[in-house]
């Protein structure tokens, strides 16, 4: 059996029964606890979750930042592991991270960063050249927290803290079909607009005719897309009407300001 770590994992949900048990599974043998948030799910979630062995607490969804710090607050560890419900931590990850505090070794940071690399529904594990991002996921919660960002979930650390790199991945099934990707691109693009607007953040014009084009190649060439063949080209194309959207809502919200009775 293998020894279980000082550690907390949590895991923030909202209908995620066909993904979730997947995630926990990745975890729960070596760590000290696992942590369900879940914000009020109608399918099965919380029954799967539990029999993973995970704990659920519901909190209804407040936005992803405070959902995360709330879900820090769950925890009996200072050492905390985030997980999304849709991110697997790879063998290697989980060999490299229980070697690493089983002698001491994370203490030399106080924040460690993961790589999370996109894998396909058609795939069995991210490929080399997937697109990925670094971001602390393995961290002292004294030393930093999620920021309170309704839209950006993102752990920020304390002043001096120190900062390291883990060499192991986190998969991310991002994305269960297409209809699925393209629903979640409208919901998000509304999210980030209102949240620009709160900060009276506005977009010029002109992105609506640059933002199509320059995105589409972002993602066609500076994340490869164009090594998955088709599929990256539809990859592409999603990617790219995503950015779209979000420019265009924001001049949507413009013109119904300016015609409003009391301009």
């Amino acid at each position: 059996m293998t020894a279980r770590l000082p550690l907390s994992v949590f895991i923030i949900a909202r209908d995620e029964a066909d993904r979730i048990a997947q995630t926990i599974r990745s975890v729960r043998d070596w760590v000290d606890e696992v942590i369900v948030i879940d914000s009020g799910s109608v399918d099965a979630t919380v029954a799967v979750a539990e029999a993973e062995g995970a704990r659920v607490v519901f909190n209804a969804w407040p936005g992803y930042g405070p959902q995360k710090r709330f879900g820090e607050d769950q925890c009996r560890n200072d050492w905390l592991f985030n997980l999304d419900a849709d991110e697997v931590v790879t063998p290697g990850l989980a060999e490299e991270i229980q070697a690493l505090m089983g002698a001491g070794g994370h203490l030399a940071a106080d924040g460690w960063r993961v790589m999370i690399r996109d894998v396909y529904a058609h795939e069995d594990e991210p490929a080399s050249w997937a697109y990925g991002y670094h971001q602390i996921r393995l961290y002292d919660r004294r030393k930093g927290r999620f920021s309170a960002s309704t839209v950006h979930d993102t752990v920020r650390p304390e002043p001096g803290a120190r900062l390291a790199d883990l060499k192991g991945v986190v998969a991310h099934h991002s994305i269960r079909s297409l209809t699925f990707q393209v629903e979640k691109y409208n919901r998000y693009s509304t999210m980030q607009v209102n949240d620009m607007r709160a900060r009276s953040r506005s977009l010029p014009r002109w992105r609506l005719v640059t933002e199509f084009p320059f995105a589409f190649l972002k993602a066609y060439v500076a994340r490869k897309y164009v090594r998955y063949g088709w599929w990256g080209l539809i990859l592409s194309v999603n990617y790219a009407h995503a950015r779209f959207l979000r420019v265009a809502k924001a001049y949507e919200a413009d013109l119904v300001d300016r015609h409003k009775p009391d301009h």
